[in-house]
């Protein structure tokens, strides 16, 4: 009996159990399907069961958007650090210190050039895992320094935007990075350049209010909440109950503000061909160049 207890029966449950990575599998956050790891990321975080648009980190929708996941970063413009000397339960310094530290990013912008569908574009994404993707100074420089790139490479901008709105920490300087990337906008207008905008989960405050809604094509991921105050805060106003799917992509769709829906396996294609369509008259763009090489 001993025999069979010591020996036999840790052999036999050695055999059965096997070690599973604990990062081998996730749960839908919509449906609650475990799903393996690698065949989400191969489905570019879209749920096979649900099709449930999960969150993306900036570097994975660049990797997505470009062809062949080939891009080049430009390093963005450096700006005050802390302009308000900031402080609620910790310094805004060691906020940006801890989000640096976790994301890999410097602030909650992405800036990259490359090619889409065989076409040079230039492509900003707003990056929610640092400090939930909110504007602030940082941000604004990085969007105009988009804008100047995409003039300087005569190449459409396509910018994906997830934020929750204006950086409290900053104060007035973030609301004053409402008209600073209207007017980066605006610079694309008067080159003739397309401005393509693809809202994702969520895009709120001050960022929906500038220049996310400024797209002349505005595309959004399916069911993405797209709205200045968020549905509790208008409910709890009006006092009325709100209608079914209400600042969701597809009720914004409907009502003329969105103009696809697009799922996210297939925006690198719709990307391609709305290029196509829009770049016809727009001259070669200049390979290579940088906002270095125009300095």
């Amino acid at each position: 009996m001993s025999w069979l207890t010591d020996y036999v029966r840790p052999k036999i449950r050695g055999l059965l159990q096997r070690e599973v990575p604990d990062n081998l599998w996730t749960s839908c956050e919509s449906c609650s399907q475990m799903i393996l790891v690698r065949d989400l990321e191969k489905a570019q975080k879209v749920c096979p069961h649900c099709g449930h648009h999960m969150r993306a980190s900036a570097l994975e929708r660049l990797a997505w958007t470009f062809d062949n996941g080939e891009f080049t970063r430009i390093e963005l413009p450096k700006v005050p650090v802390d302009p308000l000397g900031f402080r609620d339960s910790k310094r805004y310094t060691e906020r940006l210190k801890e989000q640096r530290a976790k994301s890999h990013l410097d602030e909650s912008m992405v800036v990259a050039h490359g090619t889409i569908g065989g076409q040079n574009a230039v492509v900003a994404v707003m990056a929610f895992e640092f400090l939930s993707g909110t504007m602030g100074a940082a941000l604004g420089e990085a969007f105009v320094a988009a804008c100047r790139l995409a003039v300087l490479q005569k190449a459409p901008l396509i910018v994906f935007t997830a934020s929750g709105g204006a950086r409290m920490q900053e104060g007035v300087v973030s609301l004053m990075q409402m008209p600073r990337t209207t007017i980066g906008v605006q610079m694309l207008n008067d080159a003739h350049l397309p401005y393509i905008v693809v809202l994702t989960n969520p895009t709120t405050g001050g960022v929906s209010a500038s220049f996310a809604m400024l797209g002349d094509i505005q595309l959004a991921e399916p069911e993405a909440l797209i709205a200045f105050t968020g549905p509790r805060v208008i409910q709890d106003t009006v006092r009325e109950k709100l209608p079914e799917g209400f600042q969701r992509s597809e009720y914004l769709r409907d009502h003329g503000m969105v103009d696809r829906v697009v799922k996210r396996t297939d925006l690198h294609e719709e990307l391609g061909r709305l290029i196509g369509l829009l770049t016809k008259q727009v001259p070669n763009a200049t390979p290579g160049a940088t906002l270095e090489t125009a300095a």
